[in-house]
């Protein structure tokens, strides 16, 4: 099984192979995505012990969700021993970065570490000094 992850806007969309998730995180995500991941995975009735890869939708995007996003998925990578590939596209093409994922993933590809792709500056607050 495949977990795709996007973490773009402020909701958390996961897909187990052709099983659709979504959470409302907004401010929580960094606290709260590892948890709806693995709520997902008992919905199926499943573990971590059933991925076999990992899809990230690394961008563009909003900068912060694309950080908690990436280094969850990083890090579930890392721990499980698991292939992870990210895919860019457009938020109107949410099946093309899947699909290209799973393409990948299915080659034997693995990028062992993906990292977010912004598609601007990152809009950050400039200290008041």
């Amino acid at each position: 099984m495949i977990l795709y992850l996007d973490t773009s806007t402020k909701e958390a969309r996961v897909w187990l192979d052709e099983n659709y998730f979504v959470r409302e995180m907004g401010r929580d995500m960094g606290r709260d995505l590892l948890g709806f991941i693995k709520e997902c995975l008992m919905e199926r009735e499943a573990d971590w012990r059933v991925l076999s890869g990992l899809a990230f939708y690394k961008g563009p995007g909003s900068f912060t969700g694309l950080r908690i996003g990436v280094s969850v998925m990083n890090t579930l990578a890392d721990s499980l021993k698991l292939p992870i590939v990210g895919e860019s596209g457009t938020r109107e093409g949410q099946g093309e970065w899947r699909l290209a994922a799973q393409n990948r993933l299915v080659a034997g590809e693995n990028d062992q570490i993906t990292m977010p792709f912004y598609g601007a500056e990152a809009n950050i607050t400039k200290p008041r000094k």
